[in-house]
């Protein structure tokens, strides 16, 4: 039987030292066809082990409804990195963070206005029991003690900046070690006193969460750990966006620097990320610290690899580094990924958000607007409808409360946009006839918060819907997902408004990657084959989105925009250079 362990000061593997020195890669945000390439990479670059976490709204969408096929794929994953030489460590917490939808929970879990959530509730507890149920025994072969390559196990992610319910961790680890699991188990938190008393569980691996300063979190992680092996198991190597702020970026040179500190004081080291990939679809998260910050579609994080796989400055400074304590082989590095731009692709079929509403969903009716778990909806937009009766002066609308960003309608005329973040803006007002009006409301979830103590994070309309002091009853409920468009019909038809536009562009031989460039246009969602590339706007950093080579087939391709707020030019350029605003490193 094989077994990773600590000994003193030191992790052993079969009995002998070993020093981790590992890379996140998440397999959900990288296509399954590049899963080789990245991990190649990340071998190359004098590492030993990948680590991952493992969201649980991806692998369980709706309850009781489990997915593990195609980028969902986590064995897959595990088996090709045991394969190509590596460790595994997994991270399964049902909380993740990760700048991910929801810290990785799932959004089913709101329908029940009662649950409390990372902590000893009964209510959470079940749901969290039928979901390891499912997943950890997947991944029972594939531990190293029984001669697979998953080397040590996550029990909740972070958990001392969120909570102190050592009684909860220790609920989590006992129902790990029941289902199975007897690997090395540990935590993970930032050096802090109030981050290290809740977070720790007695018995179990600490390790530390930092980016700069080791020395200092070392000393710390020493005062409540004084033996065992020291591991940073998020090495922050870069940093994430928001949309509206500036692309960050960190020196290759200092970040060196900085793990030169980690490796000269003998520890082992995750570096978060090695490559971020992609939030594809509607699984971005968001921070809300003063305010409510959405992350943008990019995870390229600034890190060794880039968001398209291509290894940066970062990572040959960080190959160095590393060689000063290791032997490293020769560098060798899969063939460079193509990259090309296909052109300019003319979008001149259209089809109307409003004319397709029954093409795309079912109308359930309510008292109030409610928000959309209450519907079972998770994710992409829902869209509220009434009547409003007349005559009426100088209305002004109050949503109460909006989560996240709001489109209104009076009689299929744009009203204005109502912004979660922006609660002083001028307020929408209007004039009501006679004969009444008809209200809509389209609401955009921008991503469920995912760090924090305010995570529970309701989307669509949470109370309800007034004008002045009177609140409004008896709306229409259309849960739009977006997550298939094959009904929708399209035309010629021009127009402004919401509506999804398409058109297509030929690929002759192989596909390659490519980027979706999207001048005039202002905000909205982009469709490849009817995969979802994620959302885009204009206001940045962000101006082109990533298209992975494998999303594309030989011969004629589709795309389609779905676009808030209408162009003059439906038109859009796929181009073989990323835009990640600024210096696109």
């Amino acid at each position: 039987m094989t077994v990773f362990a600590t000994e003193g000061n030191q992790f052993t593997y079969n009995g002998q030292s070993i020093r981790v020195l590992s890379g996140a890669i998440h397999y959900f945000r990288v296509v399954p066809e590049y899963w080789e390439d990245r991990l190649l990479k990340l071998k190359a670059c004098g590492l030993n082990t990948v680590e991952t976490y493992v969201p649980w709204n991806l692998h369980e969408p709706q309850e009781g409804r489990y997915v593990f096929e195609g980028i969902a794929d986590l064995v897959g994953f595990i088996e090709l990195a045991g394969r190509l030489g590596l460790h595994v460590i997994v991270r399964p917490s049902p909380y993740i963070c990760a700048e991910w939808e929801f810290g990785g929970l799932p959004a089913w879990l709101l329908a029940d206005p009662g649950i409390r959530l990372r902590c000893f509730d009964e209510r959470y507890l079940e749901k969290v029991d039928r979901y390891y149920d499912a997943l950890l025994p997947k991944l029972v072969p594939y531990l190293c003690t029984n001669g697979g390559p998953i080397i040590a196990m996550q029990i909740e992610n972070e958990y001392g900046s969120y909570g102190n319910d050592i009684k909860y961790l220790e609920y989590l680890r006992d129902g790990m070690v029941r289902r199975g699991i007897d690997v090395l188990l540990f935590t993970s938190d930032g050096p802090e006193d109030f981050m290290l008393q809740g977070g720790m569980v007695p018995g179990v691996l600490e390790t530390v969460n930092f980016g700069s300063r080791a020395d200092e979190a070392f000393a710390q992680l020493r005062r409540y750990q004084p033996d065992g092996p020291l591991m940073v198991m998020e090495f922050w190597n870069g940093w994430f966006d928001h949309w509206g702020e500036e692309h960050h970026t960190r020196d290759a040179a200092e970040m060196a620097e900085a793990l030169d500190d980690i490796l000269r004081a003998g520890a082992s080291v995750n570096f978060y990320m090695f490559h971020g990939g992609t939030n594809f679809g509607f699984w971005n998260g968001a921070n809300h610290h003063l305010t409510y910050e959405p992350t943008v579609t990019s995870y390229d994080y600034d890190t060794l690899l880039s968001e398209w796989g291509e290894p940066m400055d970062k990572f040959y400074a960080a190959r160095e580094a590393i060689g000063r304590y290791v032997e490293l082989p020769e560098l060798s590095l899969p063939e460079p990924l193509a990259r090309t731009s296909y052109g300019t692709v003319r979008l001149t079929e259209r089809a109307d958000l409003f004319t397709a509403l029954d093409k795309l969903s079912a109308p359930v009716r309510r008292a109030c607007p409610e928000p959309m778990e209450a519907v079972g909806q998770g994710s992409g937009f829902i869209l509220y409808s009434t009547r409003v009766s007349g005559p009426r002066r100088d209305n002004e609308l109050v949503l109460q409360h909006v989560r996240d960003r709001v489109l209104v309608f009076v009689d299929g005329r744009y009203a204005g946009v109502v912004e979660r973040w922006a609660p002083e803006a001028d307020p929408i007002r209007f004039d009501i006839p006679a004969e009444g009006v008809r209200l809509d409301i389209l609401v955009e979830n921008m991503g469920r918060v995912n760090y924090g103590p305010l995570l529970k994070d309701h989307k669509g309309i949470t109370e309800g819907v007034r004008l002045g002091n009177q609140f409004l009853y008896d709306w229409e409920i259309r849960p739009l997902p977006l997550d298939d468009l094959s009904a929708l019909v399209f035309n010629g038809e021009q127009g402004q408004g919401p509506a999804f536009y398409r058109g297509t562009f030929a690929v002759e031989g192989q596909p390659a990657d490519t980027f979706v460039a999207l001048d005039g246009w202002t905000k909205g969602v982009v469709y490849v084959n009817g995969f979802n590339l994620g959302r885009y706007w204009s206001k940045g950093p962000q101006r082109r989105l990533y298209v992975p080579g494998p999303l594309l087939r030989e011969g004629d391709n589709d795309i389609v925009v779905f676009e808030l707020h209408g162009t003059n030019a439906a038109e859009v350029a796929l181009l073989d250079s990323p835009d990640l605003g600024g210096s696109n490193r």
